[in-house]
């Protein structure tokens, strides 16, 4: 079976959830013997150099990469504002992106064409005319439902009034885009009984796996039981709100509860907003070089979010590198495991802060969490398993039309 991958973010290094997403499903699928084709835009925004990746990877892959600026700007969101395109979609088509998918779609017979999320989708109609391939559409998560819980959380008149507009345009897209398709592949449970409602495409789940080997648990030697951490892409909103949230209903909670703790924000793109805060208490770790430098360093993971769709795929990695877990119910969306035991739910700021000040006091009670996470994602989160399914489905698929 021959697959061409289609991605709106470069994979490697894996260093965020969408490149976690991608760059697992790749390994899932090559591991399933598939011929996996890899194309990817490599936005400018996100940029990664192409000599970084390894080269077994490239090889396995067949991967090939196209540098583009997807930068919003002032002008570009208002020239789409009267029209019935959305900007969050348009930003991510490329023509030059485009002739090569034809080029190749002309010379290769395709099984399947995997679109990793809504982003990609503006790439459907020259699929259809230039291929036979099925095409699925990887939902990583509902992009409209994630910009609705934004909207709940925006102040700004002007910004919830130009949201509303947009996300109206988004959200008839990707309805759309879910009929268009032959088939959809979202990562949560949840998000497949929502997406259920909107079309009769057939749906298969498939959770992001890992490859739990490629997880050392091995405490740093500066590591500090009194720290507690947010790991995420900094210029991704619901991130932001996570952390402001924290910072204002739940961090003098527990600085008062425990004087040495410490709160580290690590992630990429971080806003000047943070590092100008004059709390010595408040770590800020960018651009790491690897996640594991994170994980193996500082105690509880934090992910208080608030708005969003999907899997926190952060909270696998979290899992894998058996951490103790505190999260609201939408950050934790996803994952089915057992709460309070495997994983901290809490919603209102006290528990958020209760439960920090707790699993920080208790050493006994975190380390039996920490080792239940890492039991959960060796038991449910190997991505071999997960993409063997997958490829039976696709055989599924592939097998209507003979």
């Amino acid at each position: 079976m021959r697959i061409l991958q289609l991605c709106n973010k470069a994979p490697y290094p894996p260093n965020d959830g969408s490149s976690i997403a991608i760059y697992n499903m790749s390994l899932g699928l090559t591991s399933q013997h598939i011929d996996l084709h890899l194309f990817t835009l490599n936005t400018k925004k996100h940029f990664k150099a192409e000599s970084e990746i390894p080269i077994d990877f490239k090889n396995k892959t067949h991967y090939t990469s196209f540098s583009i600026d997807t930068s919003p700007t002032i002008l570009g969101a208002a020239l789409t504002v009267l029209t019935n395109k959305s900007y969050f979609i348009s930003r991510f088509y490329n023509k030059v992106f485009e002739k090569k998918i034809i080029q190749f779609l002309k010379q290769e017979h395709v099984d399947i064409v995997q679109i990793e999320g809504l982003f990609m989708c503006s790439y459907i109609p020259i699929i259809r005319k230039h291929s036979s391939a099925k095409i699925v559409l990887r939902s990583h998560n509902l992009e409209h439902l994630i910009w609705e819980r934004h909207i709940q959380q925006t102040t700004s008149p002007l910004k919830k009034w130009y949201i509303k507009i947009e996300n109206r345009k988004l959200r008839k897209y990707e309805i759309n885009a879910f009929s268009e398709v032959d088939a959809v592949i979202p990562i949560t449970p949840k998000d497949a009984f929502l997406i259920k409602q909107l079309c009769k495409t057939p749906i298969h789940i498939a959770l992001t796996g890992t490859n739990i080997d490629d997880y050392e648990v091995k405490k740093s030697l500066d590591f500090d039981a009194f720290s507690l951490f947010h790991f995420g892409s900094m210029d991704w909103l619901p991130n932001q709100e996570a952390v402001d949230w924290f910072l204002i209903n739940c961090w003098e909670k527990i600085k008062k509860a425990i004087p040495n703790s410490k709160f580290v924000i690590a992630g990429r793109n971080i806003p000047d907003k943070y590092k100008q805060l004059k709390d010595t208490s408040i770590l800020i770790e960018e651009n790491v070089p690897t996640s594991a430098e994170i994980y193996n360093k500082y105690n509880i993971m934090i992910v208080p979010v608030l708005s969003g769709s999907g899997l926190r795929i952060k909270i696998v990695e979290g899992m894998c590198y058996a951490k103790a877990i505190v999260s609201t119910t939408i950050g934790a969306e996803g994952i089915e495991c057992e709460l309070n035991k495997d994983i901290v739910i809490s919603d209102s700021s006290k528990d958020f802060s209760n439960s920090i000040i707790n699993l920080l006091k208790e050493k006994d009670k975190r380390e039996q969490m920490e080792r239940n996470a890492r039991n959960f994602a060796i038991k449910r989160l190997n991505y071999e398993p997960i993409a063997k399914n997958l490829v039976a489905f696709y055989q599924q698929l592939i097998a209507t039309d003979e």
